[in-house]
């Protein structure tokens, strides 16, 4: 019998027996594989939730019982469950729905969530209010795949179990992160799992938790039994279930690190490995710097491959290779006491996730003045989903006193400004990892004193482009077009540093320059653009900062962005063309 096809809301899923839940499991899991084989997404985490997503909703009153994924990367099981089925069975609607929970598309998503660590804090929050209203539902943050090593996770766990009242805590564990789990917590973890639970060293207890451990986390008669002893509990309960992550794909249960997120099959893996990226010539450099420096090392916040370090870089590096967990917090400070300490650390951390680290940015690494390294991967505008927009890392650094954040335009510039870093002693260096490899044939060595300085690559009038990082490529279109559209030959600036102004630079411009254009790959609230705008402020100079919006951008499709944002050659020069007529 087909139950998928049949199932059409949550009360036909409490119709069945729980000896046919196993079937719908396999036609789920069937669907999950043939759904993200085509569109690409989260594949391992979600397989391996599949039984416990079930037996949750099977046993639970969604949504007045309310359910908190962390992450919510492995939420796609709940969504076929709570009316969304054809966006992962109907291939007309494969992109209708996002990648994670999201309130708009559904009364049984509690939360837009996207980054980690966060269910046990949220859903401890859905407790006290319903208990300052005097409601009775169950509140299940469901937590896992490495997310229990984020910070605010122990922060949320300290707090919940003081509660004193229902709060039900899932976690999976599936033996991973994104990559393999690091650190000392997961020793108790697989403590646990020997015993089946009953070791007297218990993490959880120690907070006060009530604890039940689940060997069968895929065994959904075992996960529906423990639900329903749990359903309604007075006091803060934790349930640890043993999961596999990647279940029903051979190769996914193996290589759970590459099968954490997979690209659509049509995709050419091969031939990707084979192409250089910076992901390739930044590991390649690394280490080059480890075998003649003992004191260079990598740090990752377990996402080693979304920065290049694959399995054998780490490898090779040894003990110059640290997988902190997920932990971008901690992963900062560590750095700064590295480099306070003589050692040269890089941290290479994606864009979005950094937005963690504020605080440890600014006091303990920039007041500090230690000088460690940070590759930003994925800084850019970008297709993806709201949860990952990687647009605000520039407003957010840049304005850090004593924080150097640069911008290179291409490989030799970036391979300049990484060797810089890692040598130089006085200051904390963010370097944005551009996104497309462009070689200019050049190898300029750069010094700190360059870095202040824009560099003009060609010299014109009337009109000035400057095109940081990823967007100086689009500054050389826009020049080249508008002298085809108008005949003005403007200037093109490759700007480098987005920290500081090069004052000496714009003041020249003054002098045959009418309208500078600025461009960036990134929100233009509190970027690079704003900068130059006021500085000119007080003076006869027409600005115009082109970039991204201040909104989260939400799977909109790069042509529209470009569009939206005026950020293609001919809509560029049009706005130049508004600015002279006024």
């Amino acid at each position: 019998m087909n139950y998928l096809n049949n199932l059409c809301s949550l009360q036909d899923l409490k119709k069945l027996a729980v000896e046919q839940l196993p079937e719908l499991a396999l036609e789920i899991r069937q669907a999950l594989i043939h759904k993200i084989s085509a569109t690409g997404g989260h594949l391992g985490s979600n397989l391996g939730m599949v039984e416990a997503t079930i037996a949750l909703h099977y046993v639970f009153d969604s949504p007045k019982d309310k359910f908190v994924f962390d992450v919510s990367h492995q939420c796609y099981t709940h969504k076929i469950l709570t009316g969304r089925k054809e966006g992962f069975t109907d291939p007309d609607h494969f992109g209708d729905y996002s990648g994670y929970t999201n309130p708009e598309e559904s009364e049984h998503d509690m939360f837009m969530v996207g980054h980690t660590a966060t269910s046990v804090s949220l859903a401890t929050g859905l407790a006290k209010a319903r208990d300052l209203k005097g409601g009775k539902e169950n509140i299940i943050a469901i937590i896992g795949d490495g997310s229990m090593s984020g910070g605010e996770a122990f922060e949320g766990l300290n707090n919940a179990a003081a509660l004193n009242s229902n709060i039900i805590i899932l976690f999976n564990d599936n033996e991973m992160s994104i990559a393999d789990n690091s650190g000392g917590m997961y020793k108790n973890f697989e403590l646990l799992r020997k015993t089946k639970g009953t070791a007297e060293c218990n993490f959880f207890k120690s907070f006060g938790f009530d604890y039940f451990y689940v060997e069968g986390g895929n065994d959904i008669s075992q996960l529906v039994r423990v639900f329903e002893r749990v359903k309604d509990t007075s006091h803060p309960t934790v349930i640890h279930m043993h999961t596999l992550k990647g279940k029903g794909v051979e190769w996914a249960e193996k290589d759970k690190e590459n099968g954490h997120f997979v690209f659509p099959a049509s995709f050419d893996m091969s031939a990707y490995a084979k192409a250089e990226s910076y992901d390739s010539i930044t590991s390649e450099f690394l280490l080059k710097k480890m075998e003649k420096d003992p004191t260079v090392i990598a740090i990752s916040p377990a996402t080693p491959l979304q920065t290049g370090l694959l399995p054998e870089f780490r490898k090779k590096a040894g003990s110059q290779y640290v997988d902190v967990g997920i932990a971008e917090e901690h992963a900062v400070a560590f750095a700064s006491g590295l480099a306070k300490n003589g050692a040269k650390p890089v941290l290479l951390a994606v864009s979005s996730f950094l937005q963690r680290t504020y605080d440890q940015l600014m006091q303990d690494l920039a007041l500090n003045a230690s000088p460690a390294t940070i590759l930003v991967f994925l800084g850019n505008l970008s297709p993806g989903d709201a949860t990952h927009c990687g647009i605000f890392d520039i407003s957010m650094m840049s304005n850090i006193p004593g924080l150097v954040c640069l911008a290179p335009a291409a490989k030799e510039e970036y391979l300049a400004m990484l060797d810089w870093s890692l040598e130089q002693t006085s200051v904390p260096v963010v370097i944005r990892v551009p996104s497309t490899v462009v070689s200019i044939g050049s190898t300029e060595c750069l010094t700190e004193t360059d870095f202040y300085q824009y560099r003009i690559i060609e010299k014109g009038s009337q009109v000035a482009f400057l095109g940081l990082g990823n967007f100086f490529w689009l500054a050389k279109q826009a020049k080249d077009l508008l002298k085809k559209k108008t005949g003005i030959d403007a200037t093109v600036i490759n700007p480098r540093i987005y920290s500081a102004l090069d004052q000496e630079t714009l003041v020249k411009l003054k002098a045959d320059h009418g309208i500078v254009v600025t461009l960036e790959d990134g929100s233009v609230s509190g970027g690079f653009g704003e900068k130059i705008a006021r500085f000119y402020g007080n003076s006869n100079m027409r600005v115009l900062n082109l970039g991204g919006e201040k909104i989260f951008t939400d799977r909109m499709p790069m042509e529209e962005q470009y569009t939206r944002f005026h950020l293609t050659p001919e809509l560029i020069v049009e706005d130049i063309k508004k600015c002279m007529e006024v």
